[in-house]
């Protein structure tokens, strides 16, 4: 499913990018490009069951990535509508849910609250309506984990074009501007002068805007510029970092377990090399350990190697010992009849008739 990654995200980036260019976050906006485009038909193809889950699976994984930082507010509310849209439009029976981290649930908290706040009643209405469909499954990481998988994890690149970039404070002090600015404040000089008490001075008494009015209005706006910069720059650095944490994960997680398992060894090989010395009663029984690298004992290995002999073997041994082997089978074993006739009845009786002692 890997190279379907780069044809999905070039068709999710062309959607959002249309929808950017409204300028509105109106869900009717986004349904008109979304027919426009005939985007449910992403999921038509010849694919098996297996195959059409993992499809969406994927396309709703790539989809997310849009509803959370850094991309501005108009590009997220498009990320939730992809969502919506393609939760609604795939073939997978049962449907794929929508997989949230919970790393990321409070900016999905804080995005709910502006968009109250603004009164974005639409974006309102169709979060609470995927939680009410129960639609989003609530996991820990974003994407499903695969142990022991050779294969590189892929990154999610930031399009440069969906960065929330607050620049109107930039765009709107041009050199025109400016010059403009600095033209009205010698105006404003000049007019000063005239309703003065001294001809050719301005009142010093009269102050309703500073002197240097277009030197501080530029200075303060360099100042904005160079702060969002390192912002900007910080927030990007973050998402790197929280990558390749992601990313890395794995990796932690072997060595993790290799240092581990070296502890382990260690503990044992101390714990055996260790002679333990047993009680006086319990001496001559102890089994002392070998540390020099001589030649071992073949009886010690003989006697240590030997196993114990059968119940056959020992019961053949024993009959040998003690003479005819059917003479003591004839002994041991008590025969059984299966019909006897009545005088023999009548001694099995007798004899099992005990005299009464007092």
């Amino acid at each position: 499913m890997d190279y379907y990654i780069p044809p999905l995200k070039a068709d999710c980036e062309d959607l959002l990018n249309q929808f950017q260019k409204t300028e509105s976050v109106r869900y009717e906006e986004f349904t008109a490009i979304w027919r426009k485009m005939n985007f449910s038909s992403i999921f038509y193809g010849k694919m098996a069951g297996n195959e059409m889950r993992a499809f969406s699976r994927l396309i709703l994984t790539i989809a997310y990535q849009y509803f959370l930082p850094p991309y501005n507010f108009q590009i997220r509310v498009g990320g939730l509508y992809l969502l919506y849209g393609l939760y609604h439009s795939q073939l997978a029976s049962p449907k794929e849910k929508i997989r949230f981290a919970l790393k990321d649930w409070e900016n999905v908290q804080k995005f709910q609250t502006d968009a109250m706040n603004a009164q974005h009643y639409d974006v309102t209405y169709i979060l609470r309506r995927l939680f009410s469909e129960k639609a989003i499954y609530f996991a820990a990481m974003p994407k499903q984990l695969s142990f022991q998988v050779k294969r590189k994890a892929t990154r999610h690149t930031v399009c440069e074009e969906f960065w929330d970039r607050p620049t109107r404070v930039k765009d709107l002090i041009t050199s025109d501007t400016m010059e403009e600015i600095m033209n009205v404040h010698e105006h404003y000089e000049k007019v000063k002068a005239a309703f003065s008490a001294t001809p050719g001075q301005p009142d010093s008494g009269i102050h309703m805007i500073n002197k240097d009015l277009a030197a501080r209005m530029q200075s303060t706006v360099m100042r904005f510029h160079k702060w969002q910069e390192e912002t900007e720059s910080r927030r990007r650095n973050e998402y790197e970092d929280a990558s390749d944490t992601d990313a890395g994960e794995g990796t932690s997680k072997q060595s993790e377990c290799s240092s581990r398992a070296q502890l382990l060894a260690s503990i044992k090989s101390k714990s055996y090399g260790q002679v333990v010395e047993a009680s006086r009663s319990r001496r001559h029984r102890q089994t002392e350990m070998d540390t020099s690298p001589s030649k071992p004992n073949p009886a010690q290995g003989t006697a240590r190697c030997k196993k114990p002999m059968s119940l056959r073997e020992r019961t053949r041994k024993k009959l040998m010992s003690q003479g005819s082997v059917k003479q003591e089978a004839l002994e041991s074993t008590t025969q059984w009849r299966l019909s006897m006739t009545e005088q023999d009845k009548l001694a099995e009786r007798r004899r099992e008739k005990k005299p009464f002692k007092w």
